[in-house]
């Protein structure tokens, strides 16, 4: 490869630094990041609940509102990120209704036409047997309907993530955070 970087370097008009992963700076920020993507990891879709108050927001949403993609986006940029599904006819998990206290939650919706068209598609792709009200257009409504209750009763801020990129809707939270660790 010593060619390679050579002529790179005379093209680029730069010294190579000739340090094998130079690219990777490994400081404070780089462990930082690491950390949290293990511990989003280790929390995606309500694995572990007991230590949420460590999270640096929580994420909440009914199946298939991009929290995992936008967790694990967050994660790469340091955050530490809990997402915990709400689930139709189960009760909303009493440990992320405490730490909503000490950590920041906010819910995710999307619009229910394009809600329903994601949920077919996986059942279709995955060649998944899931109840009918999942993919069922009254079954959605209901959900986002019940979801908007709980986000609303606990005053958690609410992100569409209809017409959003995972980007996006990643930047709507880091906003969020700012605004609430200001006060």
């Amino acid at each position: 490869m010593g060619d390679l970087i050579t002529n790179f370097s005379k093209l680029l008009n730069k010294e190579a630094s000739r340090k094998p992963s130079g690219q990777h700076i490994l400081d404070d920020e780089y462990y930082k990041r690491i950390e949290a993507v293990q511990f989003t990891m280790s929390h995606d879709d309500g694995k572990v609940m007991s230590d949420l108050d460590n999270s640096d927001v929580i994420l909440v949403g009914i199946s298939r509102t991009s929290k995992t993609p936008t967790s694990i986006y967050l994660a790469n940029r340091g955050y530490k990120v809990a997402n915990i599904p709400l689930v139709p006819n189960k009760d909303t998990p009493i440990q992320l209704i405490e730490n909503s206290k000490k950590t920041h939650v906010i819910g995710l919706i999307c619009d229910p036409m394009r809600l329903l068209d994601v949920r077919r598609n996986r059942v279709q792709s995955m060649h998944e047997n899931r109840p009918g009200d999942y993919t069922d257009e009254k079954g959605i409504l209901n959900e986002l309907e019940n979801s908007k209750k709980i986000f609303k009763k606990y005053n958690w801020p609410i992100i569409d993530v209809t017409r959003k990129s995972v980007e996006e809707t990643a930047a709507s939270i880091i906003k969020i955070l700012d605004i609430l660790n200001s006060r």
